[in-house]
């Protein structure tokens, strides 16, 4: 049963998106170690960019630049 956990910053993601993700993920589990779509699991956290930094600072601070 493959957990998939996919971290990625808020904003700009449409739903489509995600689905595509999920989607990709798990046909890509299915495709190289042949795990059925249907116990594949996958998870994706949206983090609130005053949580994520890079360089020293914020994606926040980043993406005011």
């Amino acid at each position: 049963m493959p957990y998939v956990n996919i971290k990625i910053a808020q904003g700009g993601t449409t739903a489509e998106q995600k689905e595509e993700l999920i989607k990709g993920a798990t046909q890509l589990l299915f495709d190289v170690l042949g795990k059925p779509h249907k116990s594949t699991y996958v998870v994706i956290d949206e983090i609130n960019t005053d949580n994520w930094g890079v360089g020293g600072e914020s994606l926040t601070v980043i993406r005011k630049k």
